[in-house]
């Protein structure tokens, strides 16, 4: 028989209590744990950092190598971000991999990959320099509530309900992309309900969805290299896949804000051929070369460039000027982005004008946000996890600062 006079267990206490096991959660505890804090990390998932290792399965490209005035022009939110990445930006990160022991390189567009080619070793040794921190992780914790820092606040575990106080709060619980990895955008309705403004949240680096005809099944996961894809008087030079569903790959991503507004896109399939030299190629094609095999011999198209060119133009012009824009100036017609739970990122979440320059919610003193669940977009390519880095790492040590300040009152 239970004893009903057993104690109630006493709540676990921490300074800072972090909430979301990702890169940008981890970072932040890490900077709260080097100003001398006690310092717990709590996430839903049985394990940390799942959609980071889901990213190293393709080489984890951690930043790209250039100039911070040209790598911050890749964010839509351009000045909230600027100190943070000035901050801590690509070489600071490659510092951070190198620290932990994890060799880089770059590579010739300038992307930044550990030279293992995947995440798990990074992260194994990042879990221990916050073991050696004293940074507690609690697995298979979920956050119910309060949203007051200074409280004691509840999560839901497989063993019950377990009560955790903390003098500061940081969520970095990420967007509303891959739920199954634990980014499932539920937060949101918490606080909603406390009055903290939100932008909607939409897919971003996703591909975009088109309508193809049969004829294009049997180029379902073929890649096109080289291509030019532009929308809006926005462009980019580089590669996606044909999908069952659309198109999806680098080229995509980084047009991402500029497709989910426009029902049309452009693709160059030669962007290495000018028009005018096009021109003039198409002028002295022999009368017996058919013309796939004048695509194939004289411009390089592969067979699933040549099939995108007979499909997205129909039926094919015969006059010169006519071929030359099949070529250079194709219409995509674009039937929105993929689902949400199929992005690698997603745009909006917790609005600028909801926090201080410190990431602090206004309304709630002590509670701070970093990461994908605060309004920022930028594509893939390195940028996405330099950000949540850098703002995990200013919201880490901003609620060092702010309990500092506290104290002293």
């Amino acid at each position: 028989m239970k004893n009903s006079l057993a104690p109630i267990p006493r709540p676990l206490t921490y300074d800072v209590l972090v909430v979301g096991a990702g890169p940008t959660g981890m970072m932040a505890a890490e900077h709260a744990a080097f100003a001398g804090l006690k310092v717990a990390i709590a996430d839903a998932m049985p394990s940390p950092a799942r959609k980071f290792l889901m990213a190293g399965k393709s080489g984890l490209n951690l930043t790209k190598n250039e100039d911070i005035a040209a790598f911050i022009k890749n964010y839509d939110a351009i000045e909230p971000l600027r100190p943070m990445l000035a901050e801590f930006g690509p070489k600071e990160v490659i510092n951070f991999a190198q620290n932990l022991e994890q060799e880089v390189f770059t590579g010739s567009t300038g992307r930044v990959f550990p030279k293992v080619m995947k995440a798990s070793p990074l992260l194994r040794a990042w879990l221990a320099r916050l073991e050696t921190l004293g940074v507690t992780l609690l697995r298979r914790h979920r956050w119910v509530g309060p949203l007051v820092a200074g409280e004691t606040h509840s999560f839901e575990t497989p063993a019950g309900g377990v009560k955790i106080q903390a003098k500061a709060l940081i969520f970095a619980m990420g967007g509303a992309s891959w739920a199954r990895l634990g980014s499932d955008g539920e937060w949101s309705k918490d606080f909603t309900q406390a009055g903290i403004a939100q932008s909607e949240f939409v897919a971003a680096n996703v591909g975009m969805q088109v309508a193809w005809s049969e004829h294009m099944s049997p180029h379902f996961g073929k890649p096109l290299k080289n291509i030019k894809l532009s929308a809006a008087g926005a462009q980019s030079r580089g590669e996606f896949v044909i999908s069952q569903s659309g198109i999806e790959g680098g080229a995509v991503y980084a047009l991402g804000r500029m497709l989910r507004k426009n029902a049309l896109a452009k693709l160059d399939f030669a962007p290495q051929i000018s028009g005018a030299d096009l021109h003039k190629m198409i002028s002295s094609r022999k009368a017996k070369d058919s013309l796939s095999n004048f695509l194939r011999k004289s411009i390089k198209l592969d067979a699933t460039k040549r099939a995108l060119v007979f499909e997205l133009t129909q039926p094919m012009p015969r006059d010169i000027n006519g071929l030359v824009a099949a070529i250079k100036n194709a219409p995509l017609p674009l039937m929105g982005p993929c689902p949400m739970d199929q992005a690698i990122s997603t745009a909006g979440g917790v609005m600028w004008d909801a926090l201080t320059p410190e990431l602090m919610l206004k309304s709630h003193p002590g509670i701070f946000c970093a990461g994908e669940m605060v309004d920022w977009e930028a594509p893939t390519g390195g940028y996405l996890i330099t950000a949540c880095l850098a703002t995990g790492r200013w919201a880490g040590r901003a609620a060092a600062d702010y309990l500092s300040a506290t104290a002293r009152l």
